[in-house]
């Protein structure tokens, strides 16, 4: 079982910037791919970014690409994702998530996830 705990959400003017962290529990951390997915209001969870189990893969959404980094540290339990030029369309709850099958990262969609976190909320003020 995982726990995944998300922080660093909040209020930011359109091309600023926002670091969210996942803090997860479970001794099992380390072998389970982590993505971000969005949910804004009205719309659809939709999937943001993802990073394999050791960190060396990454996904991103087009959307996105170019603008938000995920990494991760295994020793902390912990995923980041580092947005920059945010736009107002990135509003939305941002929920972190685990997958603990191994598949290929394009894989990765709200119905493979296993474990999601309560979600943390960005705001993007235009």
């Amino acid at each position: 079982q995982v726990q995944l705990a998300e922080s660093g959400g909040g209020l930011v003017q359109a091309g600023g910037s926002l670091r969210l962290s996942c803090a997860a529990s479970g001794r099992t951390f380390p072998i389970y791919a982590m993505a971000w997915f969005r949910q804004a209001p009205e719309k659809e969870r939709e999937f943001v970014v993802a990073i394999s189990s050791s960190g060396g893969s990454t996904r991103y959404a087009d959307s996105v690409k170019g603008r938000f980094t995920i990494s991760r540290d295994n020793a902390k339990n912990t995923v980041y994702l580092q947005m920059n030029s945010l736009k107002p369309e990135g509003t939305a709850v941002y929920y972190c998530a685990a997958d603990r099958t191994i598949r290929p990262l394009h894989t990765i969609m709200v119905e493979s996830v296993d474990y999601w976190g309560k979600g943390t909320l960005v705001t993007v003020s235009s």
